[in-house]
């Protein structure tokens, strides 16, 4: 696809990459750009028009399926972390996904003068040995002209029976320092400490920094949250909806040490922070649609 928009040419290209598997590289026009691996309809390189890459990826990530990338936007579908019976994260990151040629129509606003791409996935009859629901997971990954990156996700159960599932988009956002960071946003909430078996506490109202291993899950979180990188000089905005909880994720120098796919300092250049919703699954009847919605967005500060 290439189209012009308001004066600026936006770009959809399809590119194999050294694994063999097709990737999509969108472009808006002024110079930023995103990249999209057909392996887990996973987002892996998001770049401002000056060619700063915004997402961590780990030196030592593993580029074969069926394991997921370590960095850039894994989909965990139908299920986050071990919250529930099947692998880790769920088996949507894993899959091979299809570019869908003819996707049901989105509002204008999310096509006009965008750079996108629409994947499909569907179970495989092994998939729902393990998982017996019949489902469509649409995503449609695009670029506005300011480089804001937006993840559109329909979720449709083409089953005969109701199922329930569990979503995050697992965000590894670039840092400078891990010890230089803050979040705005998820004060006062209520948390889920995964590093205490799920336990719930109450966030006690300071911004978000970080000296140690953290893994909780936000609920009922605001629509909007703030990261503020002060070395970096630069702030990202993540803007959701139908995702109610926000995850927050950091493996420190411990944890790094014990992931094969994560070098051992690279803890200090990654934050992950997600739109997901995980505390209370969401469930669709036949014939249902689930719509979740994720937009991220970088500006100076300082």
């Amino acid at each position: 696809m290439d189209v012009s928009a308001g004066g600026h040419r936006v770009a959809a290209e399809v590119v194999k990459a050294s694994d063999g598997i097709d990737q999509v590289v969108l472009q808006n026009g002024r110079g930023a750009s995103a990249r999209v691996s057909l392996h887990g309809g996973q987002v892996l390189s998001w770049k401002t028009h000056r060619g700063e890459e915004l997402l961590f990826t780990s030196s030592k990530a593993i580029f074969k399926p069926p394991v997921a990338v370590r960095g850039g936007i894994p989909i965990c579908f139908p299920q986050f972390g071990s919250h529930g019976t099947l692998e880790q994260h769920g088996f949507a990151s894993n899959k091979i996904w299809i570019i869908d040629d003819n996707p049901p129509l989105l509002p204008p606003n999310d096509s006009n003068g965008k750079a996108y791409v629409d994947l499909l996935l569907k179970p495989t009859e092994n998939d729902l040995k393990f998982w017996p629901h019949s489902f469509e997971f649409r995503l449609r990954v695009s670029l506005n002209v300011d480089g804001h990156l937006t993840l559109i996700s329909r979720i449709r159960n083409v089953d005969g029976k109701p199922f329930s599932f569990s979503i995050a988009f697992h965000t590894y956002f670039s840092i400078s320092d891990i010890s230089e960071v803050r979040i705005e946003g998820l004060e006062t909430l209520h948390y889920l400490d995964n590093l205490l078996q799920k336990e719930r506490f109450t966030d006690q109202g300071n911004t978000l920094t970080f000296e140690s291993e953290v893994d909780q899950v936000y609920v009922n979180s605001p629509d909007v949250v703030a990261v503020f990188d002060h070395e970096n000089k630069r702030t990202f905005f993540i803007k959701k909806q139908g995702l109610p909880d926000v995850v927050v994720w950091n493996p420190w120098d411990k944890k790094a040490k014990a992931l094969v796919d994560f070098g051992d300092d690279e803890y200090k250049q990654m934050l992950c922070v997600d739109g997901a919703a995980i505390e209370k699954p969401i469930t669709l009847r036949p014939g249902e649609e689930w719509t979740g919605r994720l937009e991220i967005s970088v500006i100076p500060s300082t």
